[in-house]
């Protein structure tokens, strides 16, 4: 058999940068029929010749010798080389050697086969790790949220029971709270509720601001190292609530998740309200699993539910949590605990409450308060003061603890009561102050104005007759002074007679949002404070109020007469008749 000569190929020397250093550029093509006709096919014709150099005549095989290995300076330089390099086809697989001709890992036969195998099992390795990720970050919420019940740091507690750093003088005040040695008449049953030893209701706790709703709930929660509590505050702003909620059940709405890489619907996406739904859903979840641990239930507290706006978004806010603390209080897993300052969340509420109680926080009697103000007064760094004292402070802002705190902590106490009463009563006038012949233009406001002071004069007689019978039962002068009637309570007229005094029914639920009046779950109605109520005896018992009142209601008379299309007729017989 004829052997077969070296077939040249014209490649450029800067397409040698590709290949392997010491790697031979002299080409041994295989034997094939193909590469046999080519070359006898440029054997057929004179290759062409270089201008330079005289044409040179072939060489015949069997002079052939094989070439001795040389290292080449790989160079850019134009000139034709000899090369070996093998056929690598489209989809043909590489591998480590020259073109990929070497070995390389294969499945099967086919190419093809080989790469649908690789993606399926690529395909299933995100599958099962992105199940394994689903799987674990669900137990991982749920874990979270049975941390945020756990004993120990609760982010409520921590801000509330948070107390500077005390100097070394201070081991010679008294340390021990007020609330230590003196225990309200709720406190017992406040214990209960938070604590989870009430099961099968829920409960709301109603009360004017500042009444203490919140120390004893911090009381008692301070007594457990909030074990099986949490606390979250309401807000107008309902995002706003749903973050509060989040920290406080230590969920964060898949914010934290990576299943976004697999395409995750947005949680925000459906507003708050369907956040919360989740994480109730959460909650339900945590709460079966730990009254099997605890044996009694977690409890939820949801802190000024009157924050939320009274409108159709917060009214069904409020629905939204009443349904399930019914839902939980009749398995008995979880207790929620509603707190708020006004009545309407009441109203809200009753509507759809089978499980519910009702729970009043009222002032401090006389003697609570005047304990309250000498525990507060000690427990600051000001000298402490007579009884006498104390009485007068107490006769003038009452039992609400929130007064007792301010007053306490100034130098001059009676100075300081008598600036609150003076602050209280600019505030009421510029709520409900009366404008004498008024325009038409403050019209409505002059007639919550004069209906609100309608029922002012009211309480402040009702509050005339209880010192005047008090006086009587207890034989006192009658120049006796305030501080003597200490333990009378608030005056109180029922709703239903308010509604008779005002001849309005809808200025009552905005006069206790304005915190001029507090109404309890028995429907009875109230000066909203004992500064409140002194404020509008003071108003009252000034020369000319009730000639005020008369003209101003007389004024809005003639205004709505005007107004009505009756008027030319009625002023027509005024005219004529007199009448």
């Amino acid at each position: 058999m004829t052997a077969i000569p070296r077939v040249l190929f014209r490649i450029p020397s800067s397409s040698l940068s590709y290949l392997p250093r010491g790697y031979s550029p002299v080409l041994r093509p295989h034997c094939s029929r193909t590469l046999l006709r080519l070359h006898r096919r440029s054997f057929s014709t004179n290759p062409p010749t270089q201008p330079d150099e005289p044409p040179r005549r072939p060489t015949p095989s069997h002079v052939l010798r094989p070439q001795p290995h040389v290292q080449h300076d790989h160079k850019a330089q134009e000139r034709n080389l000899d090369i070996n390099i093998p056929f690598n086809p489209p989809g043909g697989g590489g591998g480590p050697g020259p073109g990929g001709s070497g070995p390389s890992f294969q499945l099967t036969g086919s190419p093809l086969a080989d790469a649908a195998l690789t993606t399926i099992i690529g395909l299933g390795m995100v599958f099962f790790g992105g199940v394994a990720y689903v799987a674990w970050y669900k137990k991982r919420v749920l874990d979270k949220i049975e941390q945020a019940f756990a004993p120990g740091y609760d982010p409520a507690l921590e801000l509330a029971t948070h107390q500077g750093e005390r100097s070394e003088n201070d081991d010679l005040l008294d340390d021990i709270p007020w609330t230590e040695s003196l225990r309200r008449r709720e406190q017992d049953g406040i214990d209960r509720i938070v604590q989870g030893g009430e099961q099968g209701h829920y409960f709301m706790m109603l009360g004017p601001k500042g009444s203490g709703k919140g120390s004893m709930i911090y009381s008692s929660m301070a007594d457990v190292a909030a074990d099986g509590i949490a606390v979250a505050e309401a807000c107008p702003d309902l995002e706003v609530f749903r973050l509060r909620l989040g920290k406080a059940l230590n969920f964060e709405f898949h914010e934290d998740s990576q299943t976004g890489l697999f395409q995750r619907r947005d949680p925000r996406e459906g507003g708050p309200a369907l956040d919360i739904e989740r994480a109730m859903n959460k909650l339900e979840k945590v709460a079966l699993r730990c009254y099997k641990k605890r044996g009694k239930p977690l409890v939820l507290i949801i802190n000024n539910v009157h924050f939320f706006k009274n409108d159709e978004e917060g009214r069904e806010m409020i629905l939204q949590l009443q349904q399930r603390a019914e839902s939980w209080a009749a398995s008995g897993i979880l207790t929620m605990v509603f707190s708020t300052d006004d009545f309407w969340p009441f109203y809200v509420m009753r509507r759809a409450a089978s499980r519910m109680h009702v729970v009043n926080i009222y002032d401090l009697d006389g003697n609570e308060a005047m304990h309250a103000a000498g525990r507060l007064r000690r427990n600051t760094r000001l000298p402490s003061a007579p009884q006498s004292i104390f009485k007068e402070v107490v006769s003038m802002v009452g039992g609400r603890l929130a007064y007792l705190s301010k007053v306490t902590k100034s130098h001059d106490m009676i100075a300081a009561a008598k600036s609150m009463l003076d602050i209280e009563k600019a505030w009421l006038l510029s709520q409900v102050g009366l404008i004498v012949d008024c325009d038409d233009d403050v019209m409505d406001e002059q007639k919550w104005s004069s209906c609100s002071w309608l029922l002012l004069r009211e309480f402040v007689n009702v509050r005339k007759e209880q010192e005047a019978a008090f006086a009587k039962e207890r034989n006192l002068p009658e120049d006796s002074s305030p501080s003597d009637f200490n333990d009378l309570p608030l005056p109180v007229i029922p709703y239903w007679k308010c509604r008779q005094i005002m001849t309005r029914a809808d200025f009552l639920e905005e006069l206790d949002k304005r915190n001029v009046l507090a109404i309890d779950v028995e429907h009875n109605v109230r000066p909203d404070s004992m500064l409140i109520l002194h404020a509008a005896r003071e108003i009252v018992g000034e020369d000319g109020f009730d000639d005020a009142l008369d003209s101003v209601r007389g004024r809005i008379e003639e205004i709505e007469s005007l107004q009505s299309p009756a008027w030319p007729v009625r002023w027509m017989r005024m005219v004529i008749w007199g009448t």
